[in-house]
């Protein structure tokens, strides 16, 4: 069985990484005050290229607007836990802080508070555009003083992906729609029984797939238990984080099935950190996998010109709400997120970084992004824009569920909150842990991240 990393192997990792991270920025932002650095994600697919062609455009538009300034990338190349670190990394000094980075509002407030980032207050408030962001997305970017620091890009919601191919050999419905926890647990059960070889549902889970274990997985679940009201991580009243009750352990109870009954990936496939790259590039358009609890961002991997082309995955591929727990009102349930441009407190040219900000949120370069990263739009002109709302299958079925999300309690803990989740998870799809020790390892790291601002419910 897989083991959590020790406290020797994370500390040679965490060097590792900020050696490559202070390398890869060269001299830092401040060496021209004509050249822009601008950090974000590459895909670790090296066939998938939808970010690097997005900002090669961009880059032509902004050089020719602004003669005499250049655009250079500092690209990094990592799964999402390992990105996080680089960046942090590279924001510490103003050798190797670029002018522009791309931040996961995950992680944007817990940046903000060790003041890696510049309120980009002043410029909104002289930027026309920002008026047409929607207020969700305005506020995921917010910190705990008021000020904004990030400008999303979009954000995004999840679902369930089925395989038409896969259903109709196991004798299950096109149209599919389950009610319940219990719905799709009877699916993946009928795949294992009736389509051998074809891998019956993905849930992401352990450390190694970082957020999106979080995100995709537990919280997917989480969020679907109890009245759909109250959030089950944090208490806005009192302002502390709730402990694992039953809602948690019921959440890791399906985690545990899937992966002790065998209807989730293998353990060693589910917690190799590029699992979601295999997901998307393999598994799916190959006619392997049966259910993925995933989000609305897939097709960007299939479009033409993205190294995975797949014209037929709209016919091939369905797609179903999450159900709560017992379909219970509203009987469906989503968790949004999102990505936002910041400039670095350390930054050398942060003028120059927000004109870059205003040159990507044109209403014709959101568009392109939107439709090119499979993104729900967050501007207000775009989404109401008929190119966008038809410009793929899904965008209307993703953009629907925005009336049912929920946003993950974005505070300054919660990256550490969301690790110690992954914790719990990993053992419970391990077997090294039972659902109530894993629970109580939760409540325990969760009272130590959190300075014990931890309540019971």
């Amino acid at each position: 069985m897989p083991v959590r990393p020790t406290a020797a192997y994370s500390a040679l990792l965490t060097a590792a990484l900020t050696a490559t991270a202070l390398t890869g920025c060269g001299s830092g932002s401040g060496s021209s005050p004509d050249t822009l650095k601008v950090s974000f994600k590459q895909s670790t697919d090296n066939s998938v290229k939808v970010m690097d062609t997005y900002l090669a455009d961009i880059k032509k538009q902004f050089e020719k607007k602004y003669p005499g300034k250049k655009v250079e990338f500092v690209p990094i190349k990592a799964p999402d836990s390992e990105y996080y670190t680089k960046l942090q990394q590279m924001l510490r000094s103003p050798r190797t802080a670029p002018d522009l980075v791309y931040e996961d509002t995950f992680l944007i407030n817990s940046d903000i508070t060790s003041g890696y980032l510049k309120p980009l207050d002043p410029y909104l408030a002289k930027w026309r555009d920002w008026g047409q962001f929607i207020g969700t997305a305005k506020a995921a970017a917010r910190g705990q003083d008021g000020k904004t620091y990030g400008v999303p890009d979009g954000t995004d919601t999840r679902g369930l992906w089925f395989d038409k191919r896969v259903f109709e050999k196991a004798g299950l419905p096109a149209n599919w729609q389950p009610r319940n926890w219990d719905d799709i647990l009877a699916a993946a059960r009928t795949i294992k029984r009736k389509v051998p070889g074809v891998t019956p549902i993905n849930v992401y889970t352990g450390k190694p797939a970082g957020e999106a274990a979080t995100m995709q997985g537990l919280e997917m679940l989480l969020y679907g238990t109890g009245d759909g009201k109250s959030d089950p991580l944090y208490d806005s009243g009192s302002k502390k984080w709730i402990a694992g009750g039953q809602g948690f352990k019921d959440s890791l109870k399906f985690v545990e099935t899937v992966y002790q009954e065998k209807l989730g990936p293998d353990v060693s496939d589910a917690l190799d950190p590029n699992f979601s790259t295999t997901i998307r590039g393999e598994l799916l358009p190959k006619g392997k996998l049966g259910i993925d609890l995933d989000g609305s961002w897939l097709p960007q991997d299939w479009l033409p010109g993205s190294g995975h082309e797949w014209p037929d995955w709209s016919r091939q591929l369905g797609l179903a709400s999450m159900p709560t727990q017992t379909g219970q009102a509203p009987g469906r349930v989503s968790m949004s997120g999102g990505w936002t441009w910041a400039v670095p407190a350390k930054a050398g040219n942060p003028d120059l970084a927000f004109d870059f900000i205003k040159t990507m949120q044109t209403k014709d370069n959101a568009r392109k992004w939107y439709i090119a990263n499979s993104g729900i739009a967050v501007r207000k002109d775009v989404a109401a824009d008929p190119a966008y709302v038809g410009a793929q299958p899904g965008i209307k079925f993703f953009t629907d569920l925005v009336s049912v999300t929920h946003y993950r309690p974005a505070y300054p803990a919660y990256p550490k909150v969301s690790t110690a989740i992954q914790e719990a998870m990993e053992g419970v799809t391990t077997g090294d842990e039972s659902v109530e020790k894993a629970a109580s390892g939760y409540d325990s790291t969760l009272k130590d991240v959190t300075g014990d601002r931890v309540i019971q419910k």
